[in-house]
């Protein structure tokens, strides 16, 4: 084995005179493998990886060693760590939206990487640099990405970019920071096959940074678990998967939503006469016709220009009381411009938006202010849909006071009583987002969400950001609040898994069209269309085994499908 590149031993990490946040932290990371940090959000995985580069706002106090290539990096002067920034070791930052500068050009900014260290190129050279690098990470078209804004490219795209901004200064290791959060299975798929062929081709050590057991069963090597601030389990994937020694790792493992059948094998008895399973189907059909409809498109088109064809079209969906729809496809597919068309938020030029008995297309007015009120919608990401000037309380407060449906001491007890329901203490009324937990926050928008006890919940990846344990009880929660209130709701995810926990039926969607529709078990145990086999082959499973083989399915599939 070869020697390793970064040696870390004995690591802690505080901020001013607080208690350390990462406490005796030791690993190493060796050409051509990856390392995982696994844990829940605040567990100290970035701090952790952040320090060894001195990468911490200035109160930040670290101590330990980190060596690399035997040189000191805690405490070493800024000249050291600028060496070895970009040119020894390059990161990977979670949020590339974030991450690129929106009025330069993604060229000129990874250009800025090309030169950031002593270099002879000249103008044309550097620019061939810059698309040897786009390739390099998988963009086909260098010359239109390079010229392309961030807000002009795609969240893979996006990404893809970042990697190759890492790779700018030929490091020998690479720090990826959740690099696939928010991400389609497929682009996912794609960025762990391109971390991976980057590990082999460039002998890369990589750290890998991440809450997604499936993404780590599929790409690493080695694992060290934290939790709090500490260490718990280090080992081989392998090891640990099969074993786990920590109850910490084993309740990771568990919280992790499985792509399995929920009733098991003997539930995918063949579909024949006098079969048990046939009876409860048509059970369960005959049980869902006889609900009230709260949501109903036909042959519903969306065209956000005049311009150009439909961003989607030929749409037939139907949506019971207590009943949960889920929409799947890549990014792109039109899953999010079906749930603004059930809202009333975006311009539908063809067929019918029925919300709650009344078509969406034809109420104006008053009328139309009063179907929406019987929409709720849960947005992906709390941090942006909640406004930081504001209390939890008057975020929830707010749909009560824009449809004047409670006011004074009414809307306070509704809004306790919403913060009750969504297992919030009700005297957090008065804090502020900020001071909330990414999962804290996402049950404060299906409280909102809530607040009129609408009949249609839109739920638009409700957990994508979310680590495996908090996306569990937010997914636990929504399934108790279905069934305690009986709203219809239409789940927009691109995680099968979650899909799969909390779906009755599944609509596939590719370009803007339906490609597969059924029940969850038939479209995901059974499915009939390459692309909906593709979706699945590209979603990672948490057992290294399994994946091994599903990644080789996804490749078949991926040509197939394409």
């Amino acid at each position: 084995m070869s020697s390793p590149l970064l040696e870390v031993e004995g690591l802690r990490v505080a901020f001013g005179d607080a208690e350390p946040v990462v406490r005796d932290v030791s690993f190493t990371l060796t050409p051509g493998r990856v390392l995982a940090l696994v844990g829940e959000s605040g567990s100290g995985k970035s701090v952790s990886a952040m320090s060894v580069l001195g990468l911490l706002p200035p109160e930040a106090r670290v101590s330990g060693s980190a060596r690399f290539r035997g040189e000191e990096l805690v405490g070493a002067s800024d000249e050291t760590l600028r060496a070895v920034r970009g040119a020894g070791i390059g990161v990977v930052f979670q949020e590339p939206m974030n991450s690129f500068t929106p009025v330069l050009s993604i060229g000129t900014q990874v250009a800025e990487a090309v030169t950031a260290h002593p270099t002879d190129l000249g103008r044309a050279a550097v620019s061939a640099r810059v698309d040897e690098l786009l390739r390099a990470a998988g963009l086909t078209d260098p010359e239109r990405i390079r010229k392309a804004y961030p807000h002009e490219l795609s969240g893979g795209q996006l990404q893809r970019a970042m990697i190759a901004m890492a790779l700018a200064g030929d490091p020998v290791a690479l720090i990826a920071d959740e690099p696939t959060t928010a991400l389609d299975v497929t682009v996912q798929a794609g960025i762990l096959d391109l971390l991976r062929r980057l590990g082999r081709e460039r002998s890369l050590a990589v750290l890998l940074i991440t809450h997604d057991m499936g993404v780590v069963a599929d790409v690493a090597d080695e694992l060290l678990v934290m939790r709090r601030g500490d260490p718990v389990e280090h080992g081989t994937v392998a090891e640990v998967f099969a074993h786990p020694a920590a109850d910490y790792t084993r309740q990771l493992l568990a919280a992790v939503p499985s792509l399995e059948a929920r009733g098991g094998p003997a539930d995918a008895a063949a579909d024949v006469e006098g079969d048990p399973s046939t009876a409860r189907a048509d059970e369960a059909e005959a049980n869902r016709a006889s609900r009230p409809l709260v949501a109903q498109l036909r042959d519903v088109a969306v065209r956000y220009t005049r311009r150009g064809g439909p961003t989607v079209s030929g749409i037939d969906l139907d949506l019971r009381a207590g009943e949960t729809v889920g929409l799947v496809g890549e990014s792109g597919s039109g899953k999010s411009t079906i749930g603004r068309a059930l809202a009333g938020l975006v311009p539908v030029v063809a067929g019918s938006v029925q919300v709650d008995g009344s078509d969406l297309r034809t109420a104006k007015g008053r009328r139309l202010r009063e179907l929406r009120s019987h929409v709720g919608i849960v947005f992906q990401d709390p941090a942006s849909s909640l406004n930081p000037r504001q209390t939890i309380g008057w975020s929830i407060a707010e749909p009560l006071l824009v449809h004047g449906t409670a006011s004074g001491p009414d809307r306070e007890d509704r809004v306790r009583e919403l913060l009750t329901a969504v297992q919030l203490d009700p005297s957090w009324a008065e804090r502020f987002p900020h001071q909330l937990s990414g999962g804290q926050r996402q049950r404060v928008a299906v409280a909102r969400a809530l607040a009129l006890r609408p009949a249609l919940v839109i739920a638009d990846e409700p957990t994508s950001a979310l680590d495996v344990t908090v996306q569990a009880a937010v997914l636990d929660l929504l399934a108790r609040l279905q069934d305690e209130f009986g709203f219809g709701m239409l789940l927009i995810s691109h995680d099968l898994a979650v899909v799969r926990q909390l779906a009755d039926q599944v609509l596939v969607l590719h370009d803007g069209r339906v490609v597969e529709r059924g029940s969850t078990e038939s479209v995901l145990d059974d499915p009939q269309q390459d692309y909906t086999r593709m979706l699945l082959a590209a979603a990672p499973v948490a057992d290294p085994v399994r994946q091994a083989a599903r990644r080789e399915a996804w490749r078949a599939w991926e040509g197939v499908a394409s």
